[in-house]
C-alpha cells in the first residue's frame, strides 16, 4: 500500500518469497516472479490513483507524520529481538501512521506488495508519510506473528487486517487481511518486506474506486476471510 504515489522502474530478475508450511513452523523459499503477470488494466488503475492522490494532496493540511521518536539505538542479536521491534511497530500501527524503526532495515531494503515492487527504506518511510494524510479512521490489527530460523532464510512472519476509509469526495473504505514476510540476512537486518493480501491486487484497487456510503467498519469486515 506505500508505493501508491511513486512506482520506480522494476527490479532486474525480481524474486518472491513462497512460504511453505512444515509441521508446526513456515518455511521461507525464493522464486522468481514474472511481471508481467500484471494486468494492464491494473497498471492503469495504480497509475490513475497516483495521479488522483497527488492532485488531491495538494488541497489537504498535510500533517507531520513519525514526530513520535523511535528509539534506533538498540543492538539486535537475533529473531527475537527484530520480533519485539515489529511488535512494537504493530503497536505503533506503522502502516497507517508512518511511525516505525527504520534501523532494522537495510538500506536498499525490497518493499513488495500485489501491486508494487521497488527498493530502498528511505523510499517507504517517504511513500508512508504521503499516504498517511488520506487515512480516515484508520486502523491496523496484528493477527499473529511468529519466526522461522531453520529454513535457508531467517524470517518473520505477521498477518494483520487493516481497516481504513479514504479521504477522497466518494470515502472508499479499504478492508485488506493480510500477511507480510520480514526476510532477515545474517545481520538480522530486514532485507525484504513482502506483502500478500486475502484479496487479488485487482480487487484491492477496485476498492479505492468504491464508494462506502451506507458501510462501517465492523464485525463483518473484520470477520471476512
Amino acid at each position: 500500500m506505500a508505493g501508491v504515489y511513486r512506482i520506480p522502474p522494476p527490479l532486474t530478475n525480481p524474486t518472491r518469497l513462497t512460504i511453505m508450511r512444515h509441521g508446526n513452523g513456515a518455511r521461507c523459499y525464493s522464486t522468481k516472479k514474472d511481471t508481467s503477470d500484471t494486468p494492464q488494466v491494473l497498471k492503469i488503475a495504480v497509475s490513475g490513483v497516483t495521479e488522483i492522490l497527488r492532485l488531491v494532496s495538494s488541497t489537504l493540511s498535510i500533517t507531520k507524520v513519525g514526530e513520535k521518536q523511535i528509539r534506533n539505538e538498540f543492538s539486535v542479536s537475533g529473531v527475537d529481538d527484530v520480533v519485539k521491534i515489529l511488535e512494537s511497530d504493530y503497536e505503533n500501527a506503522y502502516f497507517v501512521t508512518g511511525i516505525f524503526c527504520s534501523a532494522i532495515y537495510a538500506e536498499d531494503c525490497i518493499f513488495e506488495d500485489p501491486t508494487i515492487r521497488f527498493r530502498g527504506k528511505d523510499l517507504y518511510a517517504r511513500n508512508l508519510k504521503l499516504l498517511v494524510p488520506f487515512f480516515d479512521s484508520p486502523s491496523i490489527g496484528l493477527e499473529k506473528i511468529e519466526k522461522d530460523i531453520n529454513s535457508e532464510t531467517n524470517f518473520v512472519l505477521a498477518t494483520w487486517k487493516l481497516r481504513t476509509y479514504l479521504k477522497l469526495p466518494w470515502r472508499p473504505l479499504i478492508c485488506i487481511d493480510g500477511s507480510t514476510v520480514y526476510e532477515l540476512d545474517e545481520d538480522f537486518k530486514v532485507v525484504r518486506h513482502a506483502e500478500s493480501w486475502s484479496v487479488s491486487a485487482l480487487e484491492a484497487i477496485g476498492q479505492i474506486f468504491t464508494s462506502s456510503f451506507g458501510r462501517s467498519i465492523g464485525v463483518t469486515d473484520y470477520d471476512k476471510s
